[in-house]
């Protein structure tokens, strides 16, 4: 009777090795994401605006992000405004920026001016900024200047 249960033991022991697993194997799936990171961490400083500028340099702090795409006009020291990635003209600015803000749900908008542009010149754009109804200007500038307290 006994070499009876010795038997059937080893018989269901012997099944137990052939049952389908039952856990999920999460290493292919570890794999595509730290390769999906790596483009991301590639692709992200890519996705700046292209403009060429000197800006100027300042101790301010970083301004929080917002939820859509920022919206950035820059002024190189020569040639046209540029909206974005595209160049306007500048009778045809004012009305771009009016069809712009219609459709976006924040009235911040980034002003890129090369540091050696005229002052003059960048109140002239911030002017049409805010005739155009951009209320909340950011001036983008490059961190690490000189400080003000010492």
């Amino acid at each position: 009777m006994a070499a009876g249960l010795v038997r059937r033991a080893a018989t269901r022991k012997g099944r137990r090795r052939h049952m389908p697993m039952a856990e999920i194997n999460v290493t292919p799936f570890v794999d595509v994401m730290l390769v999906l990171l790596i483009i991301f961490m590639v692709a992200a400083p890519l996705l700046t605006v292209g403009v060429p500028l000197e800006l100027p340099r300042t101790a301010a702090e970083a301004v929080p992000t917002e939820p859509e795409e920022p919206l950035t006009i820059s002024v190189p020291p020569t040639g046209p405004l540029i909206l974005m990635t595209a160049e306007v003209p500048e009778d045809q600015l004012i009305g771009r920026l009016r069809a712009v803000l219609a459709e976006r749900q924040s009235g911040r908008i980034y002003l890129r001016a090369d540091g050696t542009i005229p002052y003059a010149r960048v109140m002239q754009v911030m002017g049409a900024l805010n005739a155009a109804g951009f209320n909340n200007i950011v001036l983008v500038t490059e961190t690490g200047g000189p400080r003000m307290d010492g």
